[in-house]
């Protein structure tokens, strides 16, 4: 009889990659969110452009996004034996 040996295109280390990526991505849309102002009058544009809205989450949501790439294409080269 065949054994029918499972087949997969990606390893343990890529989906770890995968999974960082992931986080990254999430803590960048995590740092974007929040503050502003309850009253509609006031415009609150010292906590709207801060360094942690514009600047740490895009860097991060980048970092996750390159780290996506990387996690996908990633191949781990075979040992000969």
């Amino acid at each position: 009889m065949k054994e029918n040996k499972s087949f997969s295109v990606l390893d343990k280390i890529n989906y770890i990659i995968i999974i960082a990526g992931l986080l990254f991505i999430v803590f960048g849309f995590i740092a974007m969110s929040g503050g502003g102002t309850d009253d509609p009058n006031v415009f609150a544009g010292d906590t709207l452009f801060d360094f942690r809205r514009l600047t740490l989450s895009t860097i991060l949501i980048l970092i996750g996004f390159a780290l996506e790439i990387v996690g996908i294409l990633y191949h781990r080269k075979q040992s000969s034996k």
